[in-house]
């Protein structure tokens, strides 16, 4: 399994990829890798911080798992691959930016444009077993996705952060509020959406107006 991580965030990680956890989630992770299906492919188990390094960085959408259908994960939350069939969530992310801010439905869910913009669309779990939603949870990956977002809070100003439903509004608790504009709202997915607080929070047009107030390029959503 050879990974690499973008340079800008490799340097600022370095401190916890020598750890002990992250020495056993790697074991974890090639054993898995080597012996059954595991997604995204590993070369795009890092995906998020390839395409958007810390200093560009200006957005971060948290997460829960890797989609864990055949084809799907590409290793950016809530994106699937071009010519994939558009998850739930990502068809109500696309209808809320729609009413937002009028921008047409695409055809494709694969997100790499939002990457390339300054989004880092971090899973709290960065890989997943085929058919198995949740199977790498608890095996060390939430510890180091919490010191992503950490370095992000810590040492940078003026990110967005869109935290979208109880999991990640929790673990987005270790945020400096005071150095950031953090958003909450309900969790995209149908059966939490459909229920009121998903549809009409603005989120995507208060992003943008946060990033303009502090001279920032807004995101071509």
């Amino acid at each position: 399994m050879d990974v690499k991580i973008e340079q800008s965030w490799k340097e600022r990680l370095e401190p916890e990829f020598a750890k002990p956890y992250f020495t056993e989630l790697v074991s974890f992770v090639k054993e898995e890798y080597s012996t059954k299906q595991i997604f995204p492919p590993a070369k795009q188990i890092f995906n998020a911080f390839n395409y958007c390094s810390f200093e560009d960085c200006k957005v971060v959408i948290l997460g829960q798992d890797p989609y864990h259908g055949f084809g799907q994960a590409n290793g950016l939350c809530f994106s699937v691959n071009d010519g994939v069939r558009i998850p739930p969530s990502l068809v109500n992310i696309f209808k809320e930016i729609n009413s937002d801010l009028g921008k047409p439905i695409p055809n494709s869910g694969n997100l790499e444009r939002w990457a390339k913009q300054g989004v880092l669309l971090l899973n709290a779990t960065l890989t997943v077993e085929s058919g198995k939603a949740g199977s790498h949870q608890n095996k060390g990956w939430e510890r180091f996705t919490d010191a992503v977002i950490k370095c992000v809070s810590d040492e940078k100003k003026n990110v967005v952060f869109m935290l979208w439903g109880r999991y990640a509004q929790d673990k987005g608790s270790i945020i400096h509020d005071k150095n950031h504009f953090v958003l909450k709202s309900k969790h995209p997915s149908p059966m939490s959406a459909n229920g009121g607080g998903w549809f009409g929070n603005h989120h995507f047009s208060q992003a943008n107006a946060y990033l303009e107030s502090k001279g920032l390029e807004p995101i071509n959503w």
